[in-house]
């Protein structure tokens, strides 16, 4: 009898369609970015109610032109004052341009708030929003008329100058900006370089083998003659 060779047969290509990614993945992932902002806006909120308040304790309780109140010495006091300018009282003339400037930056916070990914930028942009609208709410609503209102300070640094809550906000969150620029944190949260928001890669994923696909082997039954 001739010999003959029969291959044994391969498992067929799954040529049916995958399936759609899982739209609940998407969600989940978009819910801490979700928080992150409910953070800052809170956060936001928080200073600028307390910038308000002590600005209105300020105004009740201490008297424009008094002499500076001590009370870590020489250094720290309180003394009443109504700015015209910005910190330092510089352009103290241009207040309604100050007012413009003061707007554009919180919208470009704003718009920056929906882009966050990182909780050390939800606290540096919550300081930075409160802040900015603290000294705001005073342009707009204070003496002497809408868009030139007058900035009230009155926590007194030595003989330097002058300022309020807002702006120790806007202080501590350009340092905070500063700090997470010089680490290469991005405002999503990613490092530069490419890494993911918390700069680590999963332990399973690392250690997890890629699989190898199983080569194809093709037999030959050979029959002899009987």
């Amino acid at each position: 009898m001739s010999t003959s060779a029969h291959p044994e047969p391969t498992d067929p290509v799954d040529t049916s369609p995958q399936t759609p990614a899982d739209p609940a993945a998407g969600a989940v992932r978009r819910g801490p970015r979700r928080v992150l902002v409910v953070w800052t806006v809170v956060l936001a909120v928080l200073v600028l109610v307390l910038d308000q308040l002590t600005k209105w304790w300020a105004e009740s309780s201490l008297t424009l032109g008094d002499d500076t109140i001590p009370l870590v010495g020489s250094l720290l006091g309180l003394r009443l004052i109504y700015n015209p300018g910005a910190a330092l009282s510089i352009a103290t003339g241009m207040t309604w341009l100050l007012t413009i400037v003061v707007v554009a930056v919180v919208v470009v916070i704003v718009r920056m708030v929906r882009r966050i990914g990182s909780r050390a930028w939800a606290v540096a942009l919550g300081l930075l929003l409160g802040g900015a609208l603290g000294n705001l709410v005073d342009r707009f609503f204070r003496e002497p008329g809408f868009a030139r209102g007058h900035v009230v300070d009155f926590i007194a640094y030595a003989n330097w100058f002058v300022g309020n809550v807002a702006d120790i906000a806007i202080v501590a969150a350009a340092v905070m900006i500063a700090v997470l620029s010089v680490l290469g944190i991005g405002l999503d949260g990613t490092r530069h370089g490419g890494d993911d928001q918390d700069g680590e890669t999963s332990a399973a994923d690392a250690d997890e083998p890629t699989p190898v696909p199983e080569p194809t082997v093709s037999r030959t039954d050979d029959e002899g003659a009987r």
